[in-house]
């Protein structure tokens, strides 16, 4: 069974049809289609996102995450089984369910936590493409299968349909302002399922929508020193995203320099419910798009994750 699983992860590769960011709630597909073959993938202007996008399945060789979490890639990759006891994986059609073993490890293990602070189980969201690197859609970071995003709904206690995992909504716990959560969707559950996490040692930083991070400094009780490793950022609504810390023994594998000290629930929280955060002027002129990352971007170690079998 769980070999039958791992491939049909596999071989449900990204659909040339999403063009939009991939967030919680935009809807998968139950077709997804194979892209198109690039015509020249060896050009050096070559996206990176289009080489990495294309490939359905883990590179051999041992465990080992190369480059920063912006700019990476990982070798050795596990997927993270659709069904567990304890957890569900959302979106099969992208294909984002990999990650290091490290990473999967720790998220069967967390999962198994949650009933214990109250929580049925974990949907999981997107972690990673099978070998890393840049995405198609969505993400800037999640390219070293450190990565992973945690909807803020709770799993059913039944195992969902195949159509209900790419069309079932996650659930926003931001109110309409952006300026606290939403009273009618946050639960003390929610806050004990994020203060469990951050408390595992493996964990290097949580993101939440700043709106969330309010909630959590108003209503923590007992120890805050765990408030240090959730982070305020827009996104994230309806999931928080788990980041975790490189393996040891892994110097190929860079990390954030630590958050900065204290709970961060003073000026800095304060930062982002500010008018030039909240509403913005648009810019005079408009600014040029980036273009995007190519492999001279990415540790030289990726070529041979790209290209390894």
């Amino acid at each position: 069974m769980h070999t039958r699983r791992l491939a049909l992860s596999a071989a449900l590769v990204l659909s040339s049809a999403l063009a939009s960011p991939a967030h919680a709630q935009d809807k998968g597909t139950l077709n997804p289609k194979p892209l198109p073959p690039l015509e020249n993938p060896d050009a050096p202007s070559t996206p990176a996102k289009a080489l990495f996008g294309r490939v359905t399945g883990p590179a051999s060789g041992p465990a080992h995450a190369y480059g920063s979490y912006a700019k990476g890639c990982f070798s050795g990759g596990a997927a993270l089984p659709i069904d567990g006891a304890t957890w569900q994986v959302m979106r099969l059609s992208r294909n984002r369910n990999w990650g290091t073993p490290y990473l999967v490890d720790f998220l069967e293990r967390l999962a198994a936590k949650a009933p214990r602070v109250g929580w049925p189980g974990l949907l999981v969201g997107d972690m990673s493409q099978p070998r890393g690197g840049p995405m198609l859609t969505g993400h800037a970071s999640h390219q070293l299968g450190l990565d992973a995003d945690v909807w803020l709904t709770p799993m059913p206690d039944r195992r969902m349909t195949r159509a209900e995992r790419e069309e079932t909504s996650a659930t926003d716990m931001v109110r309409p302002d952006r300026l606290d959560i939403d009273p009618d969707t946050w639960t003390p559950e929610r806050l004990s399922l994020i203060r469990l996490t951050a408390e595992q040692p493996e964990v290097a930083r949580i993101f939440v929508n700043p709106a969330i991070k309010k909630a959590l400094c108003r209503e923590a009780d007992g120890s805050r020193g765990w408030l240090r490793k959730v982070r305020p950022m827009y996104g994230h609504n309806y999931h928080y995203h788990i980041r975790l810390a490189c393996p040891d023994g892994q110097d190929s594998c860079g990390d954030q320099a630590a958050p900065p000290p204290g709970d961060g629930c003073g000026e800095e929280l304060a930062y982002w419910f500010s008018d030039a955060i909240l509403h913005p002027r648009p810019p005079k002129t408009k600014p040029k798009p980036r273009p995007p990352m190519t492999m001279a971007a990415l540790p030289a170690e990726c070529r041979m994750v790209l290209k390894a079998r």
